[in-house]
């Protein structure tokens, strides 16, 4: 049975393509976090609005970068979600 990504692994995943560049733009990560362009961009404003990820132009590209509150986001998921891991639970 195909399991589907709840919306925190999604978001999750996100931002682990933007911190395994140091800052992305969105065509990587849509690849990285393969999703479709418009659930990216849904997905980047909502990152944005709760202050865990920056939107900066650079000459003629946009790109994502974390901001820190970004980086402890990503280290608490990854702590629960190893805390629920020995449990024998998923997120």
């Amino acid at each position: 049975m195909k399991r589907y990504r709840s919306r925190i692994q999604i978001m999750a995943d996100i931002l682990r393509a933007i911190q395994r560049r140091g800052r992305a733009r969105v065509t990587h990560i849509l690849r990285d976090a393969n999703l479709s362009h418009d659930r990216l961009k849904r997905y980047l404003a909502e990152l944005e609005e709760k202050g865990l990820v920056v939107r900066r132009v650079e000459g003629e590209h946009v790109v994502y970068g974390l901001t820190e509150r970004g980086v402890r986001f990503l280290l608490e998921y990854e702590r629960v979600r190893r805390f629920a891991e020995a449990f024998g639970l998923e997120l």
